[in-house]
C-alpha cells in the first residue's frame, strides 16, 4: 500500500519551503530515538523495522497523491503547493539510506533506532510514518518480553504467553502490528488468525463462554468440543463454577484418553486465578493428568502475573490481551526523530543540534553508531554512541547524555556495532525474520545484567556518549547559549 500521504502536513511544507530555499537536494542525516525507557522498565526492544521498510520500498506519489495536494489552498485565494514542487514530489524518486538497529535488539534512551541519510526533504518527509511504525511496535515488543519474564518457570525457563489482544486493540492496523510486535518480544503465538497467515506467527485458540452456553450442559459442551478437537482440547472451565468444572474437564478427558487422544489443558477467565489455578492443578494431578496445562487469561500483565506466581499460583500458559496489545499502563513510546548533521554546499558534513532548559532533550550532534561492549561471559556491558565519521576514539570514558556523569569501559572487550544497513540508496536490504528476530530478543535480555531487566526498579545500564562527541556536543552547546568556551 502506499503511503506517502501518511504524514503530517508540515512535512510536506518544509519540503516545499526546502525545494524553494533551494536546499531540498542538500544530504541531511536524521536519527529516530527515544528517551526514556517504557513501562518504567530498564529497556527497550527494538522492532517494527520490517513494516518501515515496506512502508519505504512502496513509498511514491502517483496521480491522485499529486492531485489531492494540488487541491489544497493555501490561503488568499493560492493553492498551498506550487506546480514546481509537486513535479519534484512525483519525478523525484525516493533514494534515502538507512541503517537501523535489527529488529529484537534491546536499545537504551539516545541511541539510535534508524539513522536516516537523503536528500533533505525525503529523509524529512518519512518522520511521521517512520515513527508511528517503530514507536508503537518497539512499545508492544517491550511489554511482552516483560510479560514472558514475569512468566519464567522456576527454573528460569520460558512459559508460554500467548498474545490475545486482537479484539481490544486500536484498529485493524494496530491489531497485526500488536500481535507481530509482541511475537518478536518473546510470546509463543497468537490468537490473530490474520497476523499468523500475515507474518507466520503460531495461531493458538480455544473456545468462548458462547460455546458452553450453547449446549444444554456443560459436560455436553466439552463433549462435542472433543469429538471435532480430540487432539487440541483446552476447555473453558469457569462458564458456571471453576472447579466443578475442572472436574467435568476431567471426566472428558478420560473419554478422550481411551479414545487414545489426549486432553490438552483447562483454561481459567475470572476469579482469585491464583487460588483456582491451585486448586485445578490439585484435581489433574489427582486424577492422573500431570501433564495438562492450566491456561490462564483475564486482564493479565507482568504485574498480575509475578503476583500469582508470588502466591504460588499454577498457571502455566499465559492468555495476555488488552494490557499488552494496548500497552495498557504506557501507551506511547515518545521516541523523536532529530536532525543531527546536513552538508554545506561543499558537501562537508556540519553538526546540528536542538538545545533545551530540559537536558533529556537537547539532541546529540553528528551521524551516530552505537557500539555494544561485551565481556568474555558475553554479557553486554556498556554502549556508546559515537560519530561515525570520527571512529570510536582512543578515551573509554563514556558520558552520560543527560546528567554528564561518567564510565569507564574496561578494556580488553569485544563489541559490536549496533546499526546495520537497512535501505542502501533507496533499495531495501534483506533483514532476518520475524522468527529470527524473536530468538535475537530473547538472547539479547539473556545477556543483559538481571539487575537491568528487574521489573520495578531496574538498574541503568550504560548507555554513553564516546568523549570525542560529548565534547563536540557540549562546545556546540555553549557556542549557541553565546558561552565562553
Amino acid at each position: 500500500m502506499n503511503l506517502a500521504l501518511l504524514t503530517d502536513l508540515y512535512q510536506l511544507t518544509m519540503g516545499a519551503g526546502y525545494h524553494r530555499a533551494g536546499l531540498a537536494d542538500r544530504r541531511a542525516c536524521f536519527h529516530l530515538f527515544f528517551r526514556r525507557n517504557p513501562f518504567g522498565g530498564g529497556y527497550a526492544i527494538a522492532a517494527g523495522l520490517e513494516a518501515a521498510l515496506e512502508y519505504l520500498r512502496e513509498l511514491r506519489f502517483g496521480e491522485e497523491e499529486i492531485a489531492y495536494l494540488a487541491s489544497l489552498e493555501g490561503g488568499g485565494g493560492t493553492k498551498l503547493f506550487d506546480a514546481d514542487f509537486l513535479a519534484r514530489l512525483k519525478d523525484d524518486p525516493i533514494t534515502l539510506d538507512v541503517h537501523a538497529l535489527p529488529e529484537g535488539t534491546v536499545a537504551f534512551p539516545h541511541e539510535p533506532l534508524l539513522r536516516v541519510e537523503g536528500k533533505l526533504w525525503q529523509a524529512q518527509l518519512v518522520e511521521t510514518a517512520l515513527l508511528n511504525i517503530l514507536n508503537f511496535q518497539t512499545l508492544v515488543a517491550t511489554k511482552a518480553s516483560r510479560v514472558c519474564r514475569a512468566a519464567r518457570g522456576p527454573e528460569g525457563e520460558l512459559e508460554a504467553v500467548l498474545e490475545f489482544g486482537l479484539r481490544r486493540a486500536q484498529g485493524v492496523d494496530g491489531a497485526l502490528a500488536a500481535s507481530r510486535a509482541a511475537y518478536v518480544g518473546g510470546c509463543a503465538a497468537t490468537s490473530n488468525v490474520l497476523a499468523g497467515q500475515r507474518y507466520g506467527i503460531p495461531v493458538k485458540g480455544t473456545h468462548a463462554h458462547a460455546w458452553v452456553m450453547s449446549f444444554e450442559t456443560e459436560r455436553r459442551a466439552f463433549e462435542a468440543y472433543a469429538e471435532v478437537f480430540p487432539h487440541g482440547c483446552v476447555f473453558l472451565v469457569d462458564t458456571y463454577d471453576t472447579l466443578e468444572g475442572v472436574r467435568t474437564a476431567i471426566e472428558v478427558g478420560r473419554e478422550l484418553r481411551a479414545k487414545g487422544a489426549e486432553m490438552v489443558g483447562v483454561r481459567l477467565d475470572s476469579g482469585d486465578l491464583a487460588e483456582l489455578s491451585i486448586g485445578a492443578r490439585k484435581l489433574l494431578d489427582e486424577a492422573g493428568f500431570p501433564d495438562a496445562d492450566i491456561v490462564a487469561s483475564n486482564d493479565l500483565d507482568e504485574h498480575r502475573v509475578a503476583d500469582i506466581k508470588a502466591r504460588g499460583g499454577r498457571v502455566n500458559v499465559w492468555g495476555v490481551g488488552t494490557r499488552l496489545a494496548t500497552c495498557y499502563d504506557q501507551p506511547a513510546l515518545g521516541g523523536v526523530y532529530k536532525l543531527a548533521a546536513v552538508q554545506d554546499e561543499s558537501g562537508a558534513w556540519q553538526p546540528r543540534i536542538k538545545l533545551s532548559e530540559n537536558p533529556i532533550k537537547t539532541s546529540i550532534p553528528k551521524r551516530q553508531q552505537v557500539r555494544r561492549f561485551v565481556d568474555d561471559a558475553g554479557r553486554f556491558v556498556a554502549d556508546a554512541i559515537y560519530d561515525l565519521a570520527s571512529g570510536f576514539g582512543e578515551d573509554r570514558t563514556l558520558v552520560d547524555p543527560e546528567d554528564a556523569s561518567t564510565f569507564d569501559v574496561p578494556a580488553g572487550l569485544s563489541f559490536e556495532d549496533l546499526l546495520v544497513p537497512a535501505v542502501v540508496g533507496g533499495e531495501c536490504q534483506p533483514q532476518p525474520d520475524v522468527h529470527a528476530a524473536r530468538q535475537r530478543a530473547l538472547a539479547q535480555l539473556a545477556a543483559l545484567p538481571d539487575e537491568v531487566t528487574h521489573p520495578t526498579k531496574p538498574a541503568r545500564y550504560v548507555a554513553g556518549l564516546e568523549g570525542d562527541l560529548a565534547r563536540v556536543r557540549q562546545a556546540m552547546v555553549r557556542a549557541a547559549r553565546g558561552e565562553d568556551a
